[in-house]
């Protein structure tokens, strides 16, 4: 049976990819979720998974075509064998691989999920998952913790032969880790001793956004300097045993941006976007947050619906997107839907700048590096001189919807909350 195999959806607003290369030819053999094809989007670089086992029959893409969401990109002959690939040799299950991993074949196509004794799982797999999880000794647990790469997040071959290969060097890993990819990058030297370097892909596309963004949005920006001392002696107080409880560092991020999503409820006007002549006011916040890659490159993953996590669960969202985006395991749906967009610039030892906006949201904070300075502090007693942990802010909104006023009262509300920090907050 010859059946099409289209390009599945890669995130919101996505509407086309570019074809990077074909990973399998015609007369290859393919089981389900084997990669079949690399892709690029504006947003992420992906593999797509096969849906179907069988033999590749055609092959109707090139690479470097720009193909659209929903068309045909392989025909996959069903029911035969290829070729040049043996076919997979029959195993009999044992008692031993049945306690490990229990599968249900479920109505939904030719995906399985593993019968968990006491746990429920909404989780699906494909057969190729699971029968590579009972050859190396993946408990149904574990399973349930790997991030999935594959559509919908699902597990793919390589997210579980990386967990298996972490697992032996690493005990208790929650996912794969996989060496970034790059363009490779060509470097013609002159004869005057100059290096002439080509943009990579990526590079192209943020400086494209850039050009577009100052074009779109006219920029104006406020500063506020605020005092971080209280939610310095905070962190330096708990960090160790947060550490010990969760297994997650405590950066200053998850704290930045729960002082955003805070100020975001009081002035909701921020939290929009533009269209033509019109103002779409966003029901759920979902914050972006800027990482730098190995490459030098940035990359803007969203924490979306922030309001909802709590200070522990914004630290562990905020490590997982920060250590796929390095990694390059992201999804086009981790980068999609942005609403609003914060970069730690103090990181690098910056101490303000002027970020541009991420387009169509209408701004962005900016946070520098936190000093120690003489400060005046007022008390009932009088005005003191006293050492404190300082920190500025950089607020860049858009002046066609955003005025002064908003963008000014937003980033003071926010150092109000950064300011006002509870010293004797807990956690758990």
């Amino acid at each position: 049976m010859l059946v099409e195999i289209t390009m599945p959806a890669m995130g919101e607003s996505i509407t086309e990819c570019t074809v990077l290369s074909i990973l399998k030819n015609v007369g290859e053999s393919v089981e389900v979720d084997d990669s079949i094809l690399e892709v690029a989007t504006d947003k992420v670089d992906t593999e797509v998974p096969s849906p179907q086992a069988g033999v590749i029959a055609q092959v109707l893409v090139q690479q470097n075509d720009v193909i659209k969401i929903g068309s045909v990109i392989f025909k996959i002959e069903t029911g035969v064998v290829s070729k040049t690939t043996p076919p997979p040799a029959v195993e009999t299950e044992t008692a031993s691989t049945a306690e490990a991993i229990e599968t249900s074949i479920l109505v939904s196509g030719s995906y399985a999920r593993p019968a968990m004794e006491g746990v429920a799982s909404a989780k699906f797999y494909s057969p190729l998952v699971l029968n590579i999880a009972k050859e190396e000794g993946v408990t149904a647990k574990e399973l349930e913790q790997i991030v999935g790469t594959g559509a919908e997040q699902r597990v793919t071959k390589q997210d579980i032969l990386g967990f298996v290969k972490h697992k032996k060097s690493q005990p208790l890993p929650l996912q794969s880790v996989e060496v970034p990819k790059a363009d490779a990058v060509r470097v013609v030297a002159t004869n005057d001793g100059n290096e002439i370097i080509q943009m990579d892909r990526m590079r192209r596309l943020i400086a494209d956004r850039m050009v577009d963004s100052k074009r779109v949005s006219p920029h104006v920006t406020s500063f506020v300097e605020t005092d971080m001392t209280n939610v310095v002696l905070w962190r330096n107080k708990i960090k160790d045993d947060f550490k010990k409880q969760t297994g997650e560092s405590l950066t200053f991020t998850p704290i930045l941006i729960e002082a955003i999503v805070k100020a975001i409820k009081d002035f909701p006007m921020i939290n929009v976007s533009v269209e033509g002549e019109t103002i779409i006011k966003k029901r759920d916040i979902n914050i972006g947050i800027a990482v730098a890659l190995p490459t030098g490159n940035l990359i803007v993953p969203v924490v979306h619906r922030a309001d909802q996590y709590s200070l522990i669960g914004l630290a562990k969202k905020v490590n997982d997107l920060a250590n796929r985006a390095r990694t390059n395991k992201l999804t086009a749906d981790d980068l999609a839907g942005g609403t609003y967009t914060v970069s730690n610039i103090g990181t690098f030892g910056n101490v303000m700048g002027t970020p541009i906006i991420v387009q169509p949201q209408v701004a962005i904070m900016a946070f520098g590096a936190i000093q120690k300075k003489p400060a005046v502090i007022e008390t009932p007693q009088g005005d003191l001189l006293g050492i404190r942990q300082l920190m500025f802010m950089s607020h860049a909104y858009d002046h066609r919807v955003v005025d002064g006023a908003l963008g000014g009262m937003f980033v003071k509300r926010v150092s109000d909350y950064l300011e006002g920090f509870d010293l004797n907050r807990k956690l758990f």
